[in-house]
């Protein structure tokens, strides 16, 4: 029987050890949008308030109203200040965090902010970037506190999309990214925004996504991981003929051993796999093995699981 084998997107994937992000908060693009921040007030966000007016229904203090409707819509509105406030002061910063660890092109996007708030936004994003990879979750609450102060610079919603998707929320993810895409008009966001669509059950989206004409003009890196994305939406749909030629048609036997070919290889082995051409899967999970000299995947321990498998 096939093994349905394991999801390839390009931080899905169970077989390579994550891909490795750039963290986030760096930038792949300088056109950041020069729009004030979204930060309301010196320390906080901006409250909707209460109702004014002598008839304020909702400004119950507990004697009005016997059905406690009202009571609980006060509830709820305090805990969605508490959350936004939450939000709004992001986790602890880090010790020794200063913000001056970003790379130059994110921080000349923080320019039009005023100085303490650009260097409030640049300490959490550079804790997010140091976060990211063991502690995603926290990364991406660190973002959304930049965020909160700095919602109209492309690089924020850039490494809040990053940090999003790191820490499993793919519709934030996708959401921020669309963001930073519209406000900087880079294309190279199109292979992670397409595994975001793999991830929220949407394969044919991520199909069209791969379509773009700008997938053409992506570095090997990035189109490497659009192939990727697409032969998983195809694997998605059962599709398994159609995702191994997706992925016999990109350089699979190139002679560089970066990291988009251990992982193009990678999922041309698992495919075969999947699609119960086991010897063949073999195969090309020694030939991973033969350039992920960093070993970024598993595929050493897989070969001796299926040659364990095929000789016991």
């Amino acid at each position: 029987m096939a093994e349905q084998g394991r999801p390839q997107g390009p931080r899905r994937s169970g077989g390579p050890k994550g891909a490795q992000s750039r963290g986030a908060g760096a930038s792949r693009s300088g056109g950041a949008s020069r729009g004030k921040d979204a930060a309301r007030g010196k320390d906080a966000p901006r409250g909707k308030g209460a109702p004014r007016g002598k008839d304020a229904p909702r400004r119950q203090d507990g004697r009005r109203g016997a059905d406690g409707a009202r009571r609980d819509d006060r509830g709820r509105q305090s805990a969605d200040r508490s959350t936004e406030q939450a939000r709004y002061d992001g986790p602890p910063l880090p010790e020794g965090i200063t913000g001056k660890e970003l790379d130059r092109s994110v921080t000349q996007q923080l320019r039009g902010l005023p100085e303490k708030l650009a260097a409030r936004v640049a300490r959490h994003l550079a804790a997010a970037g140091m976060l990211i990879e063991d502690d995603p979750r926290t990364a991406y609450q660190h973002t959304l506190a930049a965020r909160a102060r700095a919602s109209r610079i492309a690089v924020v919603r850039e490494a809040t999309g990053e940090a999003a998707y790191a820490a499993g929320e793919y519709a934030d993810a996708l959401s921020e990214l669309r963001a930073a895409k519209r406000m900087n008009g880079s294309q190279e966001y199109l292979p992670v925004m397409a595994d975001c669509e793999r991830a929220l059950g949407r394969p044919d989206r991520a199909l069209a996504l791969s379509r773009n004409p700008a997938v053409a003009n992506l570095a090997p890196a990035l189109k490497a991981e659009m192939t990727i994305v697409e032969a998983g939406a195809r694997r998605d749909l059962g599709e398994f003929d159609a995702a191994l030629r997706t992925l016999e048609n990109a350089p699979l036997r190139s002679s560089s051993r970066e990291d988009w070919v251990v992982r193009l290889r990678y999922a041309y082995a698992d495919t075969l796999l999947a699609a119960g051409r086991t010897e063949d899967a073999i195969e090309w999970f020694h030939r991973t093995v033969a350039v992920d000299g960093d070993q970024i995947t598993d595929a050493a321990e897989r070969v001796a699981e299926l040659e364990g498998g095929t000789t016991g």
